[in-house]
């Protein structure tokens, strides 16, 4: 009997397999050692294989393809309603099974290496800032115990520490200063490697077309530039505008019922670091607008006047991932709205 779909439920060293024919009866169902998995794919004819988008999903997503095999990645959270009582590694495989039968099931595009790799300085470079925060935050706590206020700001850190570096030590006890001291090389260094990691992002920013084209619009860096290239990767995976926006979670909650609609906040589902990186550019647009509204379009600058500044901000990350969607999948050059 031919298998025609098989639920692969993924882990470090044992997977478990769970194959049904065309009219879904069961093949199998066991457990392989990592080692095995590719040499037993290989005996199975096409079919599709459907796995939880987790931790090197990607990977084996990558490495069944080309075995022949239609591999679909699926949200965890997709899954979770097909799995029957009790809770085990045949269990799951068996829901992976049923749900990627779906019609109406919704995946995830399998990333490239390139993709990959781009999304890893990313993730460090995050990583590093939230460190250097981290770090801020205990010199400016450590100096308030001793009575000295740092001004607002990551620059003013930056400038004291290396002030305390070259000698410029502050009325303390040495013990303190000795303790202050370490904290201040850390957080130069980290200030180092974020300088660093952006650099090479940049460097890939400029070597994609797409990348290159995100940075002609208002607000877009070569960091949220090469973001937004290296997680959607082709764009034509999602039908409109909103959908990216959707995916992006930029769109309010539904929560509509008995013919009357209801809209709420937005649903911060999706990729948050995206998310995070269209407010923040969008923030910086709409501090400019506040000050200069000749310089912005109508649209943008009624909504900023009219709207809570959060919200005009995430309204301006709204349909700037729309614009987005259109800029990749029609391959155009940004074109300023009408004034």
């Amino acid at each position: 009997m031919t298998v025609k779909t098989v639920g692969l439920d993924l882990a470090k060293d044992v997977f478990q397999v769970h194959g049904i024919s065309e009219n879904g009866r069961v093949i199998f169902n066991k457990a392989i050692k990592r080692a095995k998995l590719l040499s037993f794919s290989e005996t199975l004819a096409a079919c599709t294989v459907g796995m939880e988008a987790c931790g090197s999903s990607h990977h084996w997503g990558r490495q069944l393809r080309k075995l022949g095999h239609d591999v679909k990645l699926m949200p965890a959270g997709y899954v979770k309603p097909y799995v029957k009582r009790g809770k085990n590694d045949a269990v799951d495989a068996e829901a992976i099974c049923e749900a990627v039968r779906r019609p109406t099931m919704r995946f995830v595009e399998i990333k490239t290496e390139e993709q990959q790799a781009i999304l890893s300085i990313h993730r460090t470079r995050d990583l590093a800032v939230r460190q250097r925060t981290q770090m801020a935050n205990m010199i400016r706590s450590l100096l308030r115990e001793f009575g000295h206020i740092l001004p607002i700001g990551i620059e003013a850190v930056t400038a004291f520490a290396k002030r305390h570096l070259n000698g410029d030590h502050p009325d303390m006890p040495e013990i303190a200063n000795s303790m202050l001291g370490i904290q201040c090389y850390q957080f130069i260094g980290l200030n180092e490697r974020i300088d660093g990691y952006s650099k090479m992002i940049e460097q890939h920013a400029l070597l994609n077309a797409d990348a290159r084209r995100l940075m002609r619009m208002p607000g877009i860096g070569p960091i949220t530039a090469s973001a937004i290239v290296a997680t959607i990767g082709d764009a034509h995976q999602f039908r409109t505008g909103r959908d990216l926006a959707a995916w992006l979670g930029l769109t309010p909650l539904n929560k509509s019922s008995g013919g009357k609609e209801r809209l709420g906040k937005i649903t911060k589902k999706g990729d948050r670091y995206i998310r995070k990186l269209l407010v923040v550019s969008m923030t910086s647009r709409a501090v400019m607008a506040k000050r200069s509204p000749e310089k912005v379009d109508l649209w943008t600058a009624k909504t900023i006047a009219d709207k809570p500044f959060r919200l005009a901000t995430t309204a301006m990350a709204n349909k700037a991932a729309r614009i987005i969607w259109a800029m990749l999948t029609k391959k155009q050059e940004y074109r300023q709205p009408a004034f």
